[in-house]
């Protein structure tokens, strides 16, 4: 047996297998683009390290794609067929895959919590807890995951600079936005390439309203996501928005064409970063070409997925934004057949906040904004599950608001305006400050409804 960079037993036993081995945590901590290319050559030599196999399922899960799932199931068929090998903590990951391919990835982060109260210092298993979590919308889980390892944690342990950029995140989606600058310029100072803490601080930025300060913070620093895997397109798109809230319009298209799509995957968190500013953009009457239409290709492609809400809902906003009825339609049926299936947490999702959001998508892009704001501004009350950050979920919120703007249901919109401050510490973005104009203005106007939020 072998210890792995961060101090834990494993059941390897060759020097070269291990270095793979602490290349492949030490790149998912980093969202380090090379990690794959590590985890391939350490299955190559060691086929029969479960944990590993077990890990590369969970890595294909976390991607969000259907036709990866038979690969994900084989890593799994691997995982069980070395698991007589395996040392206890391993058979952890082993579970948690197993949990997550059979519907339930709550139970794979309960096997991820249970070996963390017997391995805190497993800095792989913290990580994926969160990771799971947040893909789940579970901010508060997020953060309570984090903060019972944290003693675990000394200042010479390897994973601890990630550790305190996962708990930045964590205090920002849970509101603490201080704390969470403060441990997120901790964490990149601990650990330099930590994209992750230095994407946190970014988000207490935007949610402070304060896009400045934002680009101050992120220009000077892309050395700490020019290494990363695709992550590096999502912090793009922050520094993105931050132009936008500046009315820097010019800048935004040209990162857009850039960094953000500057590769034209169909990866979902890629398709939600782009699809996401477009709508942003859109919704200021920025004129943004044909840049609709490569995307809606892309998703027209996807309609039949469903493996995570989070992504459908992109899907459709790609499109919704480029009038692809017939296809915005069947995703909206799709996403209504997997709610009534019932079958796995993933369908619960699909259920609520999906059937709302997605009817409430496909009546905005017909112009329906009556029914449009009723579907959306009741599946406000379920957003959080959709999983993703506030900022993400940001872009369904301004849709909601602008629908209601539209059909004229002012105080309703205002009451949403009022909770989106009071989430922001009492701070507001110039969206925000823009809006309340235009409620200020459409009260003089005689269809002006005054009717409450649903």
């Amino acid at each position: 047996m072998m210890q792995d960079i961060f101090g834990q037993e494993t059941s390897l036993t060759d020097a070269s297998a291990l270095e793979n081995w602490n290349a492949v945590q030490m790149g998912v901590l980093s969202h380090g683009a090379a990690a794959p290319q590590y985890l391939g050559a350490l299955l190559e030599a060691a086929p029969e390290f479960a944990l590993a196999q077990a890990a590369k399922g969970i890595f294909v899960l976390m991607l969000g794609r259907a036709e990866l799932m038979g690969v994900a199931r084989d890593a799994y068929a691997a995982a069980k067929a070395a698991e007589e090998g395996a040392l206890p903590r391993e058979r952890h990951y082993i579970a948690a895959l197993g949990a997550w391919l059979d519907g339930r990835p709550s139970v794979a982060i309960a096997e991820m919590e249970a070996l963390l109260l017997k391995h805190p210092q497993d800095s792989l298993a913290m990580k994926l807890s969160h990771g799971i979590r947040f893909i789940l919308g579970d901010s508060s889980g997020m953060r309570q995951s984090i903060e019972r390892v944290l003693p675990a944690y000394d200042p010479d342990h390897k994973g601890r600079g990630y550790l305190l950029g996962c708990h930045a995140f964590s205090l920002e989606e849970t509101g603490a936005y201080d704390l969470a600058e403060t441990a997120g310029r901790q964490a990149l100072w601990m650990a330099p390439d930590d994209a992750w803490g230095l994407h946190a601080v970014a988000h207490v930025h935007e949610m402070k309203g304060n896009s400045r300060a934002g680009l101050d913070w992120l220009t000077g620093r892309e050395e700490a996501w020019a290494h990363c895997n695709n992550f590096r397109y999502h912090v793009w798109w922050h520094k993105a928005l931050m132009h936008l809230d500046q009315g820097q319009t010019d800048q935004v298209l040209a990162l857009y064409d850039h960094e953000i799509r500057k590769d034209k995957t169909d990866d979902y968190r890629d398709i939600s970063n782009a699809t996401s500013l477009l709508m942003r953009l859109e919704l200021e009457g920025v004129a943004i070409g044909n840049r609709w239409e490569e995307l809606a290709e892309l998703c027209a492609n996807r309609t039949e997925d469903g493996c995570l809400i989070f992504a459908d809902l992109h899907y459709l906003l790609a499109l919704v934004g480029d009038d692809r009825k017939a296809e915005t339609g069947q995703l909206v049926q799709r996403i209504h057949a997997d709610a009534r299936r019932g079958a796995s947490e993933i369908d619960a999702r699909m259920a609520a906040p999906g059937c709302g959001l997605a009817s409430g998508l496909e009546a905005f892009g017909e112009g329906n904004y009556g029914e449009a704001f009723g579907y959306l501004a009741a599946g406000r009350n379920t957003l959080q599950l959709a999983g993703g950050s506030h900022a993400q979920r940001d872009v369904f919120e301004r849709v909601t608001i602008d629908a209601g703007i539209r059909a004229g249901r002012l105080d309703a919109v205002e009451t949403i305006l009022n909770e989106r401050r009071a989430q922001r510490g009492g701070a507001e973005d110039s969206y925000a400050q823009t809006r309340r104009a235009l409620i200020a203005t459409g009260r003089g106007a005689p269809d002006a409804q005054s009717v409450p939020a649903e």
